[in-house]
């Protein structure tokens, strides 16, 4: 029987391409090379793959709820294509003067993932392209790594040079990098 794992998965600019104007429809929904075929490759080998993803276009009404699932349910449908899924997505839909406990940097959709999987977060996996997402990982012990797409070149200049954060040039070579070192 294969041990459970589990990882945290940022959404845009780590699966998806990222855009400085949101990602707002199902048609701008791309998914980056090879991420949809890193997520299919966690499954393969026994891991649970969630993902904590900020939505704040929803509070600033660039798209609506229906928008987001159906972006979500495309996700899904190219995965299954692959054999694989998503567990479970969690999304903060506030902007940031909301002061939710769930929008990254704050660790609330880490928790929510932690509670839905009635595990604790020290050194589970989160991979991430901007400083938030890190930093929320920091707040919750789990271990923060770094992708180059998305928004990661830019995260990777502000870094605090005390933060010894791996980086990787995109999801599939992180993925690659944590099944070698678990011997999955």
């Amino acid at each position: 029987m294969k041990q459970c794992r589990y990882i945290i998965l940022d959404r845009d600019g780590v699966i998806n391409q990222d855009s400085d104007a949101f990602i707002k429809s199902v048609e701008e929904w791309q998914p980056l090379p090879n991420s949809l075929e890193a997520i299919a490759l966690l499954k393969q080998h026994g891991y649970t793959v969630g993902i904590a993803s900020n939505q704040s276009g929803i509070k600033r009404g660039l798209f609506d709820l229906a928008t987001l699932n159906a972006m979500h349910d495309k996700m899904q449908r190219l995965l299954a294509k692959l054999g694989s899924h998503v567990d479970i997505i969690a999304f903060c839909p506030h902007g940031p003067d909301d002061n939710c406990d769930c929008r990254k940097p704050k660790p609330g959709l880490y928790q929510q993932l932690a509670n839905h999987w009635d595990i604790s977060l020290d050194n589970i996996p989160v991979i991430g392209d901007s400083l938030r997402d890190l930093q929320a990982a920091m707040a919750v012990n789990a271990q923060p790594l770094l992708v180059r797409t998305g928004k990661g070149e830019k995260t990777l200049r502000e870094l605090p040079q005390d933060w010894n954060i791996p980086v990787f040039d995109d999801l599939f070579h992180a993925v690659n990098q944590i099944l070698m070192e678990t011997g999955s």
